[in-house]
C-alpha cells in the first residue's frame, strides 16, 4: 500500500490521479452562504450540489462557511481546518462500487461557542446571501404539540438577557441580521434544510417569536425583509466509521480524518423564494417548485416514517442495521402494510410522483448492503422525531377512521425500548436522546399506569384520551411486557 497522502489543497494535483478532485480555483471564493450545522448529511447533500456547480465552472460567489454552535462540533472544525476545508465523499452503490470524490465547496469553519463574534460578522458580511441550516428538528425549540416557541429553554432566556452573547441559532441570526439592517444591506436568506414539515415556515414563525421578545423594530424588518423558502432534502447518510477512514487510506492512499459516506440517491426540492439571490442548483439537478408541502409530507410520512419503524421495532429485535431489517421478510412487509394502509392514505396527491414507484424505491435505498445505516442512528432523538414523522399519521387517521396499528405498535415499541434499555436478546441498547431519562421514568411507570408514556402532551398531543388508540396501545404493551417477540407480534399483524 502506497502511504496515504494528507488531504489538503496543495496535494490535490497528486491526489487527482485517484480520484475526482476541485478542478475550481478555491482560493478567490467568496462565502455567499454561512451553514449551520455541518455534519454527514451537509457535506453529502447541499455542500456536494454547489460542489457540481462550481465544478461546471458557476458559483464563483458561492462559497460555504460551516457554523459550529455546538461543543461537539470542534473535532469535525479542526479536521477541516487541517484539510483546508476539504473531505471525501463515498458514494456505495447497492452492488459494492464506490465513487470517492474530493469535495472543496466548503472553504471556511467557524465555531460560535468559541468566538461568536466572528459568527455574526460572517453572517453579517454583505457577500453572505444565504444562511442555510442543518440543526435537526430539536434545534427549532418549539413545543411539538403547541408549535410555539419555548421560552423556557434557559439558552434562549439568556439570549434575551444578554443579546450580545448568543448561544442558539436565534441569537445568532438576530444579531446578525440587526448588523445588517443597521448597516442598510439586503437581508440574507434563511434556508433550512431539516426533517421539518414546512420547515421554512416554522423556521420563520419561530425567529420572529423570539425577535418580538428582544427588540420589535427588528422582528418587523425580519417579516419584511427575510425569505424563508421551505425545502425537502433526501439523501441517506450514515454516521462515519473507522472503516470508512481505512478504505479511503488503504485502497485510494488518501489520508482524510473524517470521510463521508452516502447512497447514490439524492434529491432537493425549493420553494424559489429568495431574499438576495440564490445559485443556479438546477443546472445541477435540484427541482424549485411553488409549494414543497407535498414532497415534504411525502417524504416525511414515507422514508422518515419508515425509517423509524424499522429501527423502533428493529432495535428490540436485535438487528444492527436498516438493511438488515429489510433483509427480514417479516420486518418488510410489515414496514409496507403500514406504508400502504397507513401513510398514504393521508398524503394525496403529489404533482410529478408516482407514491407507489417512490415506496419501491425505498426498500431499494433501505436495503443497500454497502450504506448499513446503524438502527442506532436511526433511533436516536426519536423524541424530536416521531412527532414529526410517525405521531401525525396516527392522529389523521384516527380522525378518519383509518387504519392506526402498526403504527400504534412502533409507540408499544418505543414504551418498551425506553424502559428496558436492552433488546430481546438481552444486549444493553445505546439511547440517545435529549430526553431519555424523562423518557425511561415515565415508561417504567407503565407497568402500573399503562397509559403513562403516552400522558406526554408534548410528544403525543391527546392520543391518551382517544379511546380506539388507548385499547390498541395498551393490548400492544401488555403482549411486549409478557413475553411476545416483537417479530411474531408483527407476523401475527400482517
Amino acid at each position: 500500500m502506497k502511504t496515504p497522502i494528507q488531504l489538503q489543497q496543495q496535494n490535490l494535483e497528486e491526489l487527482g490521479s485517484r480520484m475526482p478532485v476541485p478542478i475550481y480555483n478555491r482560493t478567490d471564493n467568496k462565502i455567499g452562504i454561512v451553514h449551520v450545522g455541518v455534519g454527514g448529511f451537509h457535506r453529502a447533500h447541499q455542500a456536494y450540489y454547489l460542489h457540481q456547480l462550481r465544478q461546471l465552472g458557476e458559483a464563483s460567489d458561492w462559497g460555504i462557511c460551516g457554523i459550529g454552535l455546538r461543543e461537539a462540533d470542534t473535532k469535525l472544525s479542526n479536521i477541516l481546518k487541517k484539510q483546508d476545508h476539504l473531505y471525501t465523499l463515498m458514494v456505495k452503490h447497492p452492488d459494492g462500487k464506490i465513487e470517492p470524490e474530493i469535495i472543496g465547496s466548503i472553504v471556511d469553519f467557524k465555531m460560535g461557542t468559541t468566538d461568536p463574534e466572528t459568527v455574526i460578522a460572517r453572517m453579517a458580511s454583505v457577500d453572505t446571501r444565504i444562511v442555510s441550516l442543518t440543526i435537526t428538528e430539536g434545534g427549532y425549540n418549539f413545543n411539538p404539540t403547541t408549535g410555539e416557541f419555548n421560552f423556557d429553554n434557559p439558552d434562549i432566556q439568556h439570549e434575551l438577557r444578554h443579546p450580545h452573547d448568543p448561544i442558539t441559532i436565534y441569537g445568532f441570526l438576530t444579531a446578525a441580521l440587526k448588523r445588517r439592517r443597521a448597516a442598510k444591506l439586503p437581508a440574507f436568506t434563511i434556508l433550512s434544510c431539516d426533517n421539518i414539515e414546512h420547515n421554512g415556515d416554522m423556521m420563520r414563525k419561530m425567529l420572529l417569536a423570539f425577535a418580538k421578545e428582544q427588540d420589535k423594530g427588528l422582528a418587523k424588518w425580519i417579516a419584511q425583509e427575510v425569505c424563508f423558502p421551505n425545502s425537502m432534502v433526501d439523501r441517506i447518510t450514515p454516521v462515519t466509521a473507522k472503516a470508512n477512514i481505512d478504505t479511503i487510506a488503504q485502497n485510494y492512499s488518501v489520508a482524510d480524518a473524517w470521510p463521508v459516506t452516502c447512497e447514490p440517491f439524492i434529491q432537493w426540492v425549493v420553494e424559489d423564494k429568495f431574499s438576495n439571490g440564490r445559485p443556479a442548483f438546477e443546472k445541477v439537478g435540484v427541482q424549485f417548485v411553488h409549494d414543497v408541502g407535498p414532497y415534504e409530507k411525502m417524504k416525511l410520512r414515507l422514508l422518515n416514517a419508515g425509517h423509524s419503524v424499522l429501527g423502533i421495532l428493529g432495535a428490540i429485535h436485535g438487528n444492527p442495521t436498516i438493511n438488515a431489517c429489510v433483509e427480514d421478510e417479516v420486518f418488510a412487509n410489515y414496514l409496507r402494510v403500514f406504508l400502504d394502509e397507513e401513510a398514504t392514505p393521508i398524503l394525496g396527491d403529489v404533482e410529478g410522483i408516482n407514491l407507489e414507484d417512490y415506496k419501491d424505491s425505498l426498500f431499494e435505498r433501505f436495503s443497500n448492503p454497502n450504506i448499513k445505516d446503524s438502527v442506532g442512528r436511526i433511533c436516536s432523538e426519536s423524541s424530536a422525531k416521531l412527532p414529526k414523522f410517525l405521531i401525525p399519521t396516527i392522529h389523521e387517521n384516527l380522525a378518519i377512521g383509518g387504519s392506526i396499528k402498526f403504527g400504534t405498535l412502533v409507540i408499544a415499541a418505543w414504551c418498551y425500548y425506553s424502559d428496558k434499555k436492552v433488546d430481546q436478546q438481552g444486549k444493553p441498547l445505546e439511547i440517545i436522546d435529549a430526553m431519555s431519562n424523562e423518557l425511561h421514568q415515565v415508561a417504567s411507570e407503565s407497568k402500573n399506569d399503562p397509559l403513562a408514556f403516552i400522558k406526554q402532551e408534548n410528544l403525543f398531543g391527546g392520543l391518551a384520551k382517544n379511546d380506539d388508540f388507548t385499547r390498541t396501545y395498551t393490548s400492544m404493551l401488555q403482549k411486549l411486557y409478557t413475553g411476545f417477540r416483537i417479530n411474531e407480534l408483527m407476523q401475527s399483524m400482517i
